[in-house]
């Protein structure tokens, strides 16, 4: 990005259908906006995303009335906070697979926050367990906590909710790149 570049984040919603990401590229390519990051997914027949896209200041404009435009898609225009450089602290990673029931997110994400620990990315979904008529819940969270972070403490307040939530957490650790 140039000096004169701002970075905007996109957030998109509408009926799934093919083309719609075609759509918004190229209406970002017509204003010389450049499609930085982007998380996409279709849940029950919708279509929903968040972009971050750099684009010049003098195009950030017309870019925004472009995308509101679209047809069958809606699109919401915000400035990016500044970019920080990567907050030191730990990344861990978290995989919960168990017995599908309400409250499994809220306790999870109970404990996570009583821990300071921040939910970057939180992806989920629900199976039929093998050879039986259970849903089973799945979660996978990519996180970030401070320094010191006690992992101990952590790990057992997980297992003592896993145990009473009938779920298997796992908790690793990864190096921040």
């Amino acid at each position: 990005m140039t000096a004169s570049s701002v970075s905007l984040i996109l957030t998109v919603i509408g009926d799934d259908r093919p083309g719609l990401v075609g759509e918004l590229s190229a209406a970002i390519s017509a204003h010389q906006g450049n499609w930085l990051e982007s998380s996409m997914a279709q849940l029950a027949g919708k279509f929903a995303g968040i972009v971050e896209v750099g684009v010049d200041a003098a195009q950030a404009d017309a870019l925004s009335k472009a995308l509101g435009q679209l047809k069958g898609l809606k699109v919401t225009v915000e400035s990016a906070v500044s970019k920080k450089s990567a907050p030191a602290g730990r990344r861990l990673k978290l995989a919960l697979v168990g017995h599908d029931r309400i409250g499994i997110v809220r306790e999870v994400s109970q404990v996570l926050a009583n821990h300071a620990v921040n939910v970057e990315s939180l992806d989920t979904h629900t199976s039929s367990a093998p050879m039986s008529a259970a849903v089973l819940f799945h979660a996978v969270a990519e996180l970030t906590a401070a320094p010191d972070l006690d992992v101990g403490a952590l790990t057992a307040e997980l297992e003592r909710i896993s145990n009473d939530l009938m779920v298997d957490i796992t908790l690793d650790e990864t190096i921040r790149a």
